[in-house]
């Protein structure tokens, strides 16, 4: 970024009269962090916050270091801001936002998940491959009196009466998230009873995880400024939808999507066949990645929508992947529908991604599409097919990611062992809580 690029912002920032810039960073157990810094610290380029090394080994169940990350209190990091980030916070007056690099000696630190994207984005350019993309939320607004969670509904899929009762809280949301630069396409009220979607246009990767942080953190601030609590927890009532976070991704070379050819198997290219069998192939290691805590396990079920078998299909709900045709029948994008928003979305685009393009090294086959509910079809035929359930708990999934070289090399030895680590103190924390328990305790860090 040049110093004229550089004081254009700083004037923006200026203008807008912002006291304080949050510097963001997002945590291995996906809690969203920021220190604020008063707007006239800004100077140059090197804009930046230090804080520990410590703070890469900390889960979401306390604040403290899990001893085995290998993390200690000892050593410094700079968190160093990307102006080009910085968006004015419409629901805190006074405050700004841009995201931090994590930056050691001067280069990216191993243990930094946005410089970990940042790496699998320019492997994914080296062969002309761009991969754009867009998380597709899902969550709950709640009310809680006394410990008592109650959802602030109780209408079915898409009631137009659900849009009368949220109209405000929705209509506030959606202004901030286009003031903060985010497209809003759809909104409707989802399957669960307070439960609500709203859905952002795609764009790049590292965008895309960006715009994810600032949707999280404007409906949280929006809802609880209506007195409400809006949680992206996965499974939030045992005996009601869960939420989750749908991952739509297509392949771009400049200006085309490269994704769909009408010619070719499936109206599939075959570099995005390539791709998506790479992630199929790799899918059960990534699960430790994309649904990271044992909750998420309590929405991934069969016959309940969530892509709980190790499938793809063309506008299969039940498949975990699913390809997503457009109006004349052209392939416009793919689902990953095993995708919740407790997972750090650098970590789990990049995971993706990185997947994918071994499935291009590799030259990978795609097996044929799933076509019906895989959870129904006999027992041959998923073995024909190679239709196998996924894992059905956090532990099982991290078994198979400390299997996969692929995806431990991509994110390197010491980013891997911390995540890896977390994931397995927060596995012993939550593993045996009641889920009533396990809600309390998480329902408003997602």
């Amino acid at each position: 970024m040049n110093n004229k690029n550089i004081n254009s912002i700083i004037n923006s920032i200026n203008s807008a009269e912002t006291e304080f810039i949050r510097i963001i960073w997002c945590d291995n157990a996906n809690i969203i962090r920021a220190k604020a810094v008063h707007k006239d610290s800004l100077g140059n380029s090197n804009y930046s916050i230090g804080f520990s090394e410590a703070q890469q080994g900390v889960p979401s169940i306390y604040d403290a270091v899990v001893t085995e990350t290998g993390l200690t209190p000892v050593g410094e990091v700079q968190l160093k801001a990307d102006l080009s980030s910085f968006t004015s916070i419409p629901y805190s007056p006074g405050h700004g936002r841009v995201f931090g690099d994590m930056i050691k000696n001067g280069r990216s630190w191993d243990y930094c998940p946005r410089g970990f994207l940042k790496k699998i984005v320019e492997q994914a350019a080296e062969i002309n491959v761009n991969v754009k993309g867009a998380f597709e939320n899902e969550f709950y607004l709640l009310n809680k009196n006394d410990e008592v969670i109650l959802p602030s509904d109780n209408t079915p899929f898409a009631s137009t009466y659900s849009m009368d009762i949220n109209n405000k809280i929705i209509e506030d949301i959606v202004q901030a998230l286009n003031l903060q630069g985010l497209q809003v396409e759809q909104y409707y009220p989802e399957s669960g009873p307070g439960q609500q979607e709203i859905t952002i246009k795609y764009t790049d990767a590292l965008n895309a995880c960006n715009s994810q942080i600032i949707f999280r953190e404007t409906v949280k601030a929006i809802a609880y400024k209506h007195d409400s609590v809006a949680s992206f927890l996965p499974k939030i009532f045992a005996d009601k939808p869960g939420n989750g976070c749908h991952l739509h991704c297509s392949l771009w070379n400049d200006a085309e999507n490269i994704l769909s050819d009408s010619q070719g198997e499936y109206g599939i290219s075959e570099i995005g066949r390539q791709f998506i069998a790479g992630i199929l192939n790799h899918l059960p290691a990534l699960m430790a990645i994309i649904t990271p805590i044992p909750n998420s396990y309590k929405r991934i079920r069969p016959n309940l929508w969530t892509g709980a078998y190790q499938c793809w299909g063309i506008d299969n709900r039940e498949a975990a992947l699913r390809i997503v045709t457009d109006h004349n029948g052209m392939i416009r994008d793919f689902e990953l529908k095993t995708v919740d928003a407790s997972s750090n979305p650098y970590l789990a685009f990049g995971a993706v991604i990185a997947t994918g393009l071994d499935g291009i090294k590799k030259e990978m086959k795609l097996q044929p599409p799933i076509q019906e509910d895989p959870a129904n079809i006999s027992v041959e035929k998923q073995k024909e097919y190679k239709v196998k359930r996924l894992p059905s708990e956090l532990d099982k999934s991290i078994i198979e990611l400390k299997k996969d070289k692929v995806i431990l090399n991509a994110m390197g030895d010491k980013l891997s062992k911390a995540y890896i680590e977390i994931k397995k103190a927060e596995l012993r924390a939550l593993r045996n809580l009641k889920l009533e328990d396990e809600v309390q305790l998480l329902l408003e860090k997602y």
